[in-house]
């Protein structure tokens, strides 16, 4: 049964129901399913799908662990607006629903999974086998601890995930590709063609004169979008950062020295040693092998391999006191000399004889060496103690009036000033701003600002703060021409010029369907034409880019056409178009075959699900919905 969910996983409905499996057990949080667990007695509804409901508290559950997933993916903190831009709340509802119209309709159609079969399922599972490669009972409830659930909820919810599954794999069940379909599909991917190329260059628009002011001021008007200016903002930025904060200088050597006497492990290393073990049924068997070892009577890697240890694993590795799990071994290993074979060691999985083969002796850095480091942390957490009262100083300074900048001024911040920058980070002339702290983050809250508005700080990814006040606002406009005409008398030449090798295209084009010689027109045009072969759709080649060869490929063997290729514009015609003979059951063949039938899986399923909470019925309580997920009870 797990092979099958593994193999269901590989379809967008397997997805959605497997990240209520394993998944969220090894990554120890519970996200679907367990409702009865989390919803604490409450009997808000969100959605109802036929007889069941979905509470308040399994949506925030679930929207909280999605948007944790999204976070650790992003690397960074999603703000609520952020997170409702990616539409992650209804993407949480939408699985929420289907996952219980899917579970309504399999009660429906009696599908059930037992708990043996679940069980076994869960036994066979990777994720909870011990390094002996057996189910791991302990490593297994460690788990289920974590996730916050007992071992009944799981294998309940794992059955009805399953059920889901089968129901799947039975609406998808060998679903037929055409051979229509794969033909196409052959054909698209493995016609190569042969052109004739020439390729006009500006040169070729000849001498283009200075625009008059006519022409220009009607490509001005009818370009004014190109000229216009982004509305820009004028910004006081107060940072509150916990490393700006810190004063290392501020703490004494006297309090780093109680650091450093408290912490000593942390600025050394400790003792490591290379530690070789044997096992034996008894202590008798042991100590008889010890007296063996020490005679010479029978070396100790001969000894080991008596006992059925493979010499690439006599070693434990090289391994300090603490990462040794035994602590009878680790006692007995860092006691003993180098060489030595220690006496039977009555360890938690037998009796064993050790040797120590190399050791590392430990190692301790000097105060003076690391009292800077030491300083620096100390001070960095002070700052960090301090954070919040002094963000409630700053807030109670905010109500009482006083601007960001007499706040800075009187509490010794940071005040960042920003004359002028659009929603892009860039000024007036174009250019990056630099300096902006957060930018992403602080720039699309002061352009959601008012001048005056009362806005929340920000909290930074270092842990801090940032108020802003949007002090000027520099509409959106259009710049006038006199301001731009440098700008538009450029871009007129180049539009002109377009339009020039534009029509010399289109003239040597109807010159090559009339069935001139390329190498004639080519010759006409004052340019030179070559043979480009085994041309592949999507694929570049030479100078000729992707946008060129699309076109070469929507036009038709023995025609011409013409493509912008930059500031160039190629001209082709089509010489020559094969494509090796289609069979079935070819490599090629079946990897298309399982492509589409995967897609088609997925049209079919997505239509399943329509009808499916369609038939059951799905009522939304969007008050609910907002206040499951505003924290509203």
């Amino acid at each position: 049964m797990l092979q099958n969910i593994r193999n269901a996983s590989q379809h967008w409905l397997g997805k959605i129901v497997m990240s209520v499996i394993f998944f969220f057990l090894i990554a120890g949080v519970a996200i679907f399913g367990v409702e009865e667990f989390f919803r604490g007695g409450s009997s808000t509804a969100v959605a109802t799908v036929g007889k069941t409901q979905i509470s308040a508290e399994s949506v925030r559950t679930a929207y909280q662990n999605q948007l944790n997933r999204y976070q650790q993916q992003l690397k960074r903190v999603l703000t609520p607006e952020q997170a409702r831009a990616l539409g992650l709340e209804r993407q949480v509802l939408s699985q929420l629903i289907t996952e219980a119209a899917l579970d309504q309709k399999t009660s429906d159609l009696g599908l059930a999974i037992s708990d043996e079969a679940v069980l076994r399922a869960i036994r066979e599972e990777q994720a909870f086998k011990g390094t002996d490669g057996k189910f791991d009972r302990t490593l297994f409830y460690h788990t289920l601890s974590r996730a916050g659930i007992n071992e009944a909820m799981f294998v309940r919810e794992q059955r009805s995930v399953a059920a889901r599954l089968q129901l799947a794999d039975a609406v998808t069940a060998e679903l037929p590709v055409p051979q229509a379909l794969r033909e196409a599909v052959h054909r698209y991917s493995t016609e190569r063609r042969t052109a004739a190329v020439l390729m006009l260059t500006p040169a070729a628009a000849g001498d283009i004169p200075a625009p008059t002011d006519e022409e220009l001021k009607t490509y001005y008007d009818n370009n004014k979008g190109t000229f216009r200016a982004a509305e820009t903002r004028s910004l006081n930025l107060l940072v509150l950062d916990p490393e700006a904060l810190a004063k290392p200088d501020a703490i004494t050597d006297e309090d780093a020295r109680k650091i450093y006497d408290a912490n000593a492990a942390k600025y050394g290393s400790p003792e490591r040693r290379t530690i070789e073990q044997i096992t034996f049924p008894d202590e008798a068997t042991a100590e008889t092998a010890r007296k063996q070892i020490e005679s010479g009577e029978v070396p100790f890697e001969v000894t080991a391999t008596a006992r059925g240890v493979d010499a690439k694993n006599l070693s434990l590795g090289n391994l300090t006191k603490a990462e040794l799990f035994d602590p009878a071994v680790g006692d007995a290993a860092f006691a003993l000399e180098k060489d030595k074979v220690s006496a039977p060691v009555k360890g938690r999985f037998g009796t064993v004889l050790l040797r120590v083969t190399a050791i590392e002796p430990a190692t301790q850095k000097p105060f003076d060496e690391v009292k800077d480091e030491i300083r620096k942390t100390m001070a960095l957490q002070r700052a960090r103690d301090g954070l919040e009262t002094t963000h409630d100083a700053i807030e109670d300074a905010r109500a009482s009036g006083k601007s960001l900048a007499d706040i800075a001024k009187e509490r010794e911040l940071s005040l960042v000033t920003v004359p002028a920058v659009d929603a892009q980070g860039k000024d007036a002339a174009g250019k990056k701003v630099d300096g902006i702290p957060d930018a992403d983050t602080t720039l699309a809250a002061a352009f959601r600002s008012e001048m005056g508005g009362d806005s929340e700080a920000l909290r930074t990814k270092s842990g801090g703060y940032i108020w802003y006040d949007v002090t000027k606002i520099d509409a959106a406009h259009d710049k006038p021409l006199d301001e731009v005409r440098d700008e538009a008398t450029k871009g007129w030449k180049e539009s002109e010029t377009s339009k020039r090798l534009t029509a010399k295209a289109k003239e040597l084009v109807e010159r090559l369907d009339k069935g001139e010689a390329p190498e004639a027109v080519a010759e006409s045009a004052g340019v030179k034409t070559k043979t480009v072969d085994n041309l592949a759709r999507n694929q570049a080649k030479d100078d000729l880019s992707t946008e060129v060869i699309d076109r070469i490929f929507a036009t038709a063997v023995d025609k011409a056409g013409s493509a912008p290729s930059g500031e160039n514009r190629a001209v082709y015609k089509i010489t020559r178009a094969e494509m090796p003979a289609f069979v079935a059951g070819m490599p090629t063949d079946k990897n298309a075959e399982k492509s589409f039938r995967t897609a088609l899986s997925d049209d079919v399923l997505g239509e399943y699900i329509a009808d499916v909470q369609k038939n059951a019925g799905v009522t939304v309580n969007q008050t609910a919905f907002k206040r499951a997920l505003g924290g509203e009870y």
